[in-house]
């Protein structure tokens, strides 16, 4: 059985998942991402097993078609926005996933989410560099205690986010398309309208799922409405906020400054003019990449292998509702 293990930056698949135990298991771990299908084919060519890390490589209906060996796709986390299930279905590929966090009960994106928001408001990257370069206190710092969390999604992770805003002595307001008021306060927060809320945010976390309604949902206009000094972290995905306008905004001084951790393309391209605009703090989508993390997930993917092996597959993912 030829197993490919996808995308493995860090080198830990092998050292976190006993793939070993997986009777006649042949494995191929992939370090660096496979640019263009023509690309993933080749090197899937022949596998029964691949391992895909999230989203990060797109399996449409044209991949399973090419890979007529291909019987087992198994996505870390429980849901792949990038992965035609249909498809896989009716080429006879049974896809299984892990929990986000594996056998651990980890907050790490959450965690990130507030690196990237002190970050920002007192100029961490920017006051390393002047460091570096022989100059001394060369910012003002913005308090968080007094001013305003706006958090984008109260689902597990926004929640985790706004409980933290509090112990920051924050006001913490919350919207979403179906956010009622009572949930808003189960978390600490205070449900205001989606125009009240961009426009007092002095913080505004997204955590939302990517969707055909949430894609795109932050754009022009949005940064437009929020304050000259706020600052936009996202740690969700990528094209919730349309990145040509965000550049716009950060060049124009509309906003003060955004966190990102997520992009449009991953990994983000060269070119991209994310890269270049002012006043960001840019990370290579770590919000999921602790220890903890991917042990537990890779312990869950050999844990579905070999489910899958002996005919009682766990973990196993449908379509999207």
């Amino acid at each position: 059985m030829r197993i490919v293990v996808l995308d493995d930056y860090q080198r830990v698949a092998r050292e976190y998942g006993d793939f070993g135990s997986v009777p006649g298991a042949e494995v191929e771990v992939r370090h660096e991402h496979l640019d263009g299908q023509d690309a993933l084919v080749a090197a899937l060519r022949g596998a029964d097993v691949v391992v895909a890390m999230r989203e990060r490589t797109a399996f449409p209906a044209e991949v399973f078609e090419r890979l007529p060996e291909l019987k087992l796709l198994v996505t870390t986390g429980m849901a792949n926005a990038a992965v035609d299930f249909d498809a896989a279905v009716a080429h006879g590929v049974t896809i299984c996933g892990t929990s986000m966090y594996g056998n651990t009960k980890s907050s790490n994106t959450a965690e990130l989410t507030w690196a990237l928001i002190l970050a920002c408001r007192r100029h961490v990257v920017a006051e390393d560099k002047a460091l570096r370069d022989g100059r001394w206190q060369t910012t003002v710092g913005t308090d968080l205690a007094g001013s305003t969390l706006g958090v984008l999604g109260l689902g597990r992770m926004g929640t985790q986010v706004a409980r933290i805003g509090q112990a920051f002595d924050m006001r913490v307001i919350a919207w979403s398309q179906n956010l009622t008021a009572e949930r808003a306060a189960e978390a600490g927060a205070t449900l205001v309208s989606k125009d009240e809320f961009f426009a007092q945010s002095d913080v505004l976390t997204v955590h939302l799922k990517l969707s055909e309604r949430s894609t795109g949902l932050i754009g022009k206009a949005e940064l437009a409405a929020m304050k000259p000094s706020a600052v936009l972290v996202n740690t969700s995905r990528g094209p919730i906020v349309d990145e040509s306008a965000l550049v716009a905004a950060l060049t124009a001084g509309t906003i003060a400054g955004a966190g990102l951790d997520v992009y449009n393309t991953e990994p983000l391209p060269l070119g991209n003019p994310l890269r270049g605009a002012p006043h960001t703090v840019l990370l290579p989508h770590l919000g999921y990449v602790t220890e903890g993390s991917l042990r537990g997930m890779y312990e869950q993917v050999v844990e579905d292998i070999a489910a899958w092996q002996a005919g009682a597959p766990v973990r196993v993912l449908a379509a999207p509702a």
